[in-house]
């Protein structure tokens, strides 16, 4: 009942930016905490970034200060803008929301199926 696509990675050059989207498409009541995670090759998943439906942010320690999460509730769509990549950015990103599906009570945790960010150096 619920879809999640991301978009917007790419290559891109130590220092420069990118901007991921995830849209969450389907039938649901309510999209209530949304986040990004990353895994590179060999590595565990982690988590970058969360925003809840308010608007409260929280970040991994090694992307404070250079990315920023946001959403649109109204397109229910989350966002994060990445400045000043570094090379150790390199991974597939996925986007995660908790959806209260139509027809449900309680939410369930959905994943996209991840964009590639690639940063040279």
């Amino acid at each position: 009942q619920v879809r999640l696509v991301e978009s917007g990675g790419g290559l891109v050059q130590a220092g420069g930016s990118l901007r991921l989207s995830c849209a969450a498409s389907g039938r649901f009541v309510s999209i209530n905490s949304m986040g990004w995670y990353r895994q590179a090759p060999g590595k565990q998943r982690e988590l970058v970034a969360t925003i809840t439906s308010l608007g409260y942010t929280n970040y991994a320690d090694s992307v404070k200060g250079r990315f920023t999460i946001s959403r649109d509730n109204a397109e229910n769509t989350v966002y994060l803008q990445m400045n000043r990549l570094k090379p150790e950015d390199t991974a597939v990103y996925l986007c995660n929301a908790y959806v209260i599906p139509t027809g449900r009570i309680s939410s369930s945790a959905y994943w996209g199926q991840g964009t590639q960010v690639t940063v040279s150096s």
